[in-house]
């Protein structure tokens, strides 16, 4: 019989889950039990698989949802440990201090010590810091008050398992647990420093719900020293969670707080300023009294206006957008950008394109660079001109690759969509605050902003899934649905390819090679990782390269001069990637997220890797592609030189890698992403966006 069982609840915390069961089992004398209940994402395959690896974790699915309180009943009954601790399935315990403490204390209850970090990383002491401090030995709750005010959580204790009580239904069910416990205890101990990592996020449902219940449930039938302990705690528990309300519920919550507290409260309790204004139900008073409170209640509601203004380059803009801000937001028109509006591409064209099919009463509209070039009859509007604000001001819908700039307002009832702009090879979002060069540059607060305005996130797979809701800790709806750009790629023809192979200037009989390299952001300028002259010269006339550097950078001349004199093809102004693609027969890249896009296609792909360790280091990456590849690999020039002249690229080995590399990251590629997107967003058809059954091909 294990020390400790971990019981884990599990409903929608996908992205966090490899985290907090890599630290539960982190003790020599640990089990986790985990309850599934009934959780809509990718959390039941990978608490199996999971339980598949390691012997001291057993999982219970659920086929509908009960709850917290009663998934953590269930828990309980499977649970064979000595003491049991629950933990959150966003959080980060660490078990070794606390199975120490146990064996030196034998308690019936254990405070655990905590930290909270916010989504930016930043740390602060949880708040019973300094009674974690005092409790150097074991005592009671009637030796040490202060341990009421933990009353109210269950993951900063483990409790002895035997005799322990079920949890209540509600957000609050653990008061019928913590408060019997913590009363009937008679050895109380605490765990020095910290074993419990809590964080707060804001894609967590913040409302506490209703405690009323679960305290009726406490006190009913109380002698009076249980009152006595139980009732000034349960008042300063209900007046914290007062803030979190919803003001419209404010008043209606502190009424029935009242009501609860006057029926149970002993009569020589010392009341403060507070409580007493709680029993006689003196809300508009508590609200004065209590200046925190006040403070955000009187929080500017045109705060974002006052941020958005402050960016904004003219006075005569400043005035046109306020004054569009006030205008009706139109449903039926839709803004469109991609990469910081450098033209019209990627997933944003492909929705446009399906939605102009599916909804064709909403207008699409464009936002642009000045002299970006536009297909005729694509409505656009040119980046900071009236038109443009007048545009994100009113639009119903907003569509983009990247987020939109900071001085753009989230207006009420507008739908923002984020596509992103490739599958995640490299490290994305809050995970770069430990990158070498990225995370000294960026602002997470402000893409944390940014990204709040979202309400779809678009993703291409489950690896894709499980980072975005990671490492962009904000409310949001994943469709995982596939690529809309990749719709292209998996409905293309071989007309469509020799069609587009001719308007390239490609030979017949030529082996196109797609050459699309990453950008490295930690690099001052442009320095070329491929001699392309040497490749294309070695690969002889029946080859041609199509060279697309990242858009970042200017032509390479390299590129230029080899252009001219017909050894290659400079591509990189082509406005549709997803067309070069098509018409080429092998894919040369080194780190760019292209590789997930061209494996749609089943083609060969190769990887030049001259920096990878460097790349790794750096820039930092979610999974060794030297060991997991789409296909044959290269680390110097000669390799790769190599590879094509004897045939390597294209043999049977590197075709099973690119097989186990589809059916990862591009199963969902049916050519239906961008339909099931307009479908959920537009329509609002939830079932649009069930993922098809992944292709085995």
């Amino acid at each position: 019989m294990p020390r400790l069982s971990v019981v884990l609840v599990v409903h929608g915390e996908q992205a966090h889950l490899d985290e907090v069961t890599s630290a539960a089992l982190r003790g020599d004398d640990v089990e986790l039990v985990v309850v599934d209940d009934a959780s809509p994402d990718h959390g039941p395959e990978l608490l199996d698989a999971l339980a598949a690896r390691d012997e001291r974790v057993r999982v219970h699915h659920l086929t509908e949802r009960v709850g917290l309180g009663e998934a953590r009943n269930l828990a309980l009954e499977l649970a064979v440990g000595e003491y049991v601790w629950f933990v959150n399935a966003s959080d980060v315990p660490a078990p070794g201090g606390v199975l120490a403490r146990l064996a030196e204390t034998s308690p019936d209850v254990l405070l655990v010590g905590d930290r909270i970090e916010d989504v930016l990383g930043r740390s602060r002491r949880g708040p019973h810091a300094a009674l974690v401090r005092r409790l150097t030995g074991t005592v009671t709750l009637d030796e040490e008050p202060g341990l009421a005010d933990a009353a109210p959580r269950a993951w900063d204790k483990v409790f002895r398992r035997d005799g322990l009580g079920r949890f209540a239904a509600g957000r609050h069910g653990e008061l019928t647990v913590s408060w019997p416990a913590l009363l009937g205890a008679r050895r109380i101990a605490a765990v020095p420093g910290t074993s419990y990592m809590r964080r707060e996020l804001e894609n967590a449902t913040r409302v506490p719900g209703s405690p009323f219940e679960a305290y009726e449930s406490v006190l009913r039938g109380a002698d009076e020293r249980t009152r006595r302990v139980v009732v000034p705690a349960m008042a300063r528990h209900l007046l914290s969670l007062l803030d979190r309300i919803p003001e419209g519920e404010r008043r209606e919550f502190f009424r029935r707080a009242s009501e609860l507290y006057r029926r149970h409260r002993t009569a020589d309790e010392p009341a403060s300023p507070r409580h007493r204004l709680l029993e006689r139900d003196a809300y508009a008073a508590y609200r004065l009294l209590d200046q925190g409170i006040e403070a955000r209640r009187r929080a500017p509601s045109l705060a974002p206006v006052r941020k958005a203004r402050g960016r904004l380059r003219k006075a005569s803009l400043e005035r046109h957008y306020r004054s569009r801000l006030r205008a009706p937001l139109d449903p039926e028109l839709a803004v469109y950008g991609a990469y910081w509006f450098r033209g019209y591409a990627c997933n944003p064209r492909a929705i446009y394109e399906r939605a102009a099919e599916l909804v064709p009463h909403v207008r699409g509209v464009w936002v642009v660079r000045p002299g970006a070039t536009v297909p005729d009859g694509v409505e656009h509007v040119v980046a900071n001109t009236p038109e443009y604000f007048d545009a994100i001001a009113r639009a119903g819908y907003l569509v983009n690759n990247v987020n939109f700039p900071n001085n753009l307002v989230k207006r009420e009832g507008s739908v923002h969509v984020m596509t992103h702009h490739g599958t995640p090879l490299k490290r994305m979002g809050l995970d770069l605050r430990h990158a070498h060069h990225a995370g000294r540059k960026m602002d997470f607060a402000a893409l944390l902003e940014r990204c709040r305005r979202w309400d779809f996130s678009v993703s291409s797979n489950r690896h894709s899934t499980l980072i975005w809701e990671r490492v962009y800790p904000v409310p949001f709806e994943t469709l995982e649905v596939g690529y809309p750009r990749n719709d292209a790629l998996a409905n293309a023809t071989d007309a469509d390819a020799q069609r587009l192979r001719a308007e390239l200037g490609i030979a017949p009989g030529q082996t196109a090679v797609l050459y699309a390299p990453t950008h490295r952001e930690y690099r001052s300028g442009y320095e070329p990782a491929l001699d392309l002259g040497r490749l294309a010269a070695a690969l002889g006339d029946d080859h041609v390269v199509l060279a697309r550097q990242h858009y970042f950078y200017d032509a390479d001349p390299l590129v230029r001069d080899l252009h001219r004199v017909g050894r290659l093809l400079d591509v990189a102004a082509h406005p549709s990637v997803e067309e070069l693609c098509i018409a080429s027969d092998v894919l040369l890249t080194d780190y760019s997220s292209i590789m997930f896009d061209y494996a749609v296609l089943d083609r060969p792909i190769v990887i030049h890797a001259p920096d990878w360790d460097v790349y790794r280091e750096l820039r930092g990456t979610y999974f060794d592609l030297l060991a997991e590849p789409p296909g044959a690999v290269a680390r110097t020039d000669d390799e790769l030189v190599d590879l094509f002249a004897s045939g390597a690229a294209y043999d049977t080995a590197v075709a099973e890698a690119r097989a186990a590399f589809r059916a990862r990251f591009a199963s969902l590629d049916d050519g239906r992403a961008a339909e099931r997107v307009v479908r959920r967003v537009w329509l609002g058809e939830r079932e649009a966006t069930q993922p098809p059954v992944p292709s085995t091909a």
